[in-house]
């Protein structure tokens, strides 16, 4: 059997993007497969749609104007719901009617990595969860404060920071360091900083890709990260 050694694996999502939500739930099922390495997990921001305006706006017609018709919403609608199923997701899709801007919601992730015992995978999966399965607007900073409560934060120190401009500047900065990085798809991982996988891949795909990057690592041949 080859040594293995801990890795990482920064994660570009955003938490509006269901093949992301799905991404999630096949790199949890990629880490239980290749359980034999410790995996660092860090969760990176990115917006599928910064123009969006802080309050949001009625989804259906959002929707409807990217895609066209019902017809061609419902079919993709039903083959989201497909792959989600088989990842244990139950998507909603009905109950959203606010697609948000999500960079208050990139904040609060952020915030979360820094906070007692790293909450930060918590939080992602409790956005997504929230957005896709119960239908709320994870651009509601009440709706982000709730969340930050039940992962186990600080809810008056996330409040008061939501208020101000803390890291707005950083995040964006984070998203525009992707894009320059040639991430135009999310979701995206980058293992050890600088190994891409692209998409939504089957876990047998990401947990084969941490095994040969942990190996590769132990046996020195990754050099220094650039």
């Amino acid at each position: 059997m080859q040594h293995t050694v801990p890795i990482s694996i920064d994660v570009v999502s955003d938490v509006v993007c269901p093949w992301c939500y799905i991404g999630l739930k096949r790199l949890d099922a990629a880490m239980a497969q290749a359980q034999e390495v410790p995996v660092d997990v860090r969760w990176r921001p990115y917006q599928l749609d910064a123009t969006i305006p802080p309050e949001g706006r009625d989804r259906r017609q959002y929707m409807l104007a990217k895609f066209g018709s019902e017809e061609k919403l419902r079919e993709i609608h039903a083959r989201v719901a497909e792959a989600g199923r088989s990842a244990g997701i139950d998507f909603a899709f009905d109950a959203i009617k606010v697609s948000p801007n999500t960079l208050d919601a990139h904040r609060l992730i952020r915030w979360a990595a820094s906070a007692e015992g790293n909450r930060q995978t918590e939080v992602k999966k409790r956005l997504m969860q929230a957005y896709f399965e119960e239908g709320r607007n994870v651009g509601d900073r009440a709706v982000l404060i709730d969340i930050a409560r039940e992962a186990g934060m600080d809810a008056a120190v996330v409040e008061a920071l939501l208020a101000s401009d803390s890291d707005i500047a950083e995040t964006r900065g984070e998203i525009e360091t992707a894009q320059q990085m040639g991430v135009t798809g999310v979701p995206c991982y980058l293992l050890e900083g600088r190994y891409a996988v692209m998409g939504a891949q089957d876990p047998a795909v990401l947990a084969d890709a941490i095994r040969q990057i942990s190996a590769a690592k132990a046996r020195g041949e990754l050099g220094s990260a650039a």
